[in-house]
């Protein structure tokens, strides 16, 4: 039955268009990628019309999945046109091969689409502009690293799939690797570094030790986690400029990640004053510059003793933020408040270096400088 319509179109297009059998073929093929294109026009236009306005996520679904759907419809098309078109075995054969990687090439390409719609769902529940945002870059970051993992692993099976479906390739590929040997060895130690860089990405996806927007510091520079890779970790530093970090980095050496648990730091401040300063008033003051500043949590302040030196006493000052950010300029304000305030009511509580002059005379003769009027001077 399908050989007599096969010939019957075969009779249809010679007698009316009066074409040769490989020129009718393809007159087949191009109507029906034609009809395909159509058809795939109707249908999304239509979903458009009738879905689009009232649902918005199934028009960004129909966005996405219109690549798919033409060429689903292209490869439908094609397998019925070459089961009519008038063509010998040998030819239908390698049509049927072509149409076959289509067909693997459209699964994969639609396993794709449906884990970037996925993890976009699944992601919806997250806002990285929050305030308090730990939670939504854990999850963003974990569902980043495991779409990147799940499409590499979905376009490694596409294109291992689709070379299997021709015999001579499937062939070869056996062959090649019951030989594998020094090459297979060679190959091992060459995709080393990229096998690790995935490893550890499926480490850091469980583990987190890093998330997106953390704050990090390494190799000496302090910077804010931009983009997570399957090879690599972008971090933009505090002067804008962005360290390339190899993803096995943060498995393997030790670093530095500020906001590990919480957005919250405390910083720092230290003084270095004189031995006269009134640390009481002083904390009192600490107290009032981290009232009126709208960079301060309202969870630490401290003003200690925290060193006493030859000349000098060390004064620390700990202060709480919501973030790292904060927290610096937080740091950078109450130090030249701080400053300010001790140059404007204390000023001899700032570092000085005292002398002790002696009479020359005196002290020549043998009396003690207890027993010599004493003429202090002191240096700023």
């Amino acid at each position: 039955m399908l050989e007599t319509v096969k010939y019957s179109y075969a009779d249809i297009l010679h007698t009316i268009l009066r074409l040769p059998g490989w020129l009718a073929t393809l007159a087949l093929v191009a109507g029906g990628i034609v009809v395909a294109l159509i058809a795939n026009a109707l249908i999304v236009h239509t979903m458009r019309s009738t879905l689009g306005v009232r649902h918005p996520k199934t028009r960004s679904l129909l966005t996405r999945s219109k690549g798919p759907l033409r060429l689903a419809l292209i490869v439908l098309m094609l397998k019925f046109v070459i089961g009519v078109a008038p063509i010998d075995e040998a030819a239908a054969a390698v049509f049927d091969n072509i149409l076959n990687v289509a067909f693997i090439a459209l699964l994969g390409w639609t396993a794709l689409i449906a884990v970037q719609i996925g993890s976009q769902i699944y992601l919806r529940r997250f806002s990285l502009d929050a305030e308090d945002n730990l939670l939504a870059r854990k999850h963003v970051t974990q569902v980043g690293i495991l779409k990147r993992a799940a499409d590499t692993l979905i376009v490694i099976m596409t294109v291992a799939t689709a070379l299997m479906s021709f015999e001579q390739v499937r062939q070869y590929g056996v062959s090649l690797f019951a030989s594998a040997g020094v090459a297979g060895l060679a190959i091992g130690l060459a995709a080393r570094p990229l096998l690790s860089n995935l490893i550890a990405g499926v480490q850091i996806a469980v583990a987190q030790p890093i998330r997106l927007d953390d704050v990090v510091f390494l190799e000496g520079e302090y910077g804010t986690i931009e983009e997570i890779t399957t090879t690599y970790v972008v971090i933009k530093l505090w002067d804008w400029r962005r360290m390339v970090v190899p993803l096995s980095y943060f498995i393997e050496k030790p670093f530095q990640n500020w906001t590990r648990e919480t957005s919250a730091l405390i910083g720092s401040v230290f003084l270095y004053v004189d031995y006269t300063v009134p640390v009481e008033k002083l904390r009192e003051k600490l107290m009032e510059i981290a009232r009126a500043s709208p960079l301060w949590d309202g969870r630490v302040v401290v003003l200690q003793v925290s060193d006493a030196k030859d000349r000098t006493v060390e004064l620390r000052a700990l202060l709480s933020a919501r973030s790292a950010p904060a927290a610096w300029d937080l740091r950078c304000e109450v130090r030249e408040k701080l400053i300010a305030h001790l140059q404007e009511e204390y000023p001899d509580a700032l570092p000085r270096t005292r002398q002790e002059v002696v009479a020359f005379g005196q002290h020549r003769h043998g009396d003690t400088p207890s027993m010599v009027p004493d003429h202090h001077s002191v240096s700023r």
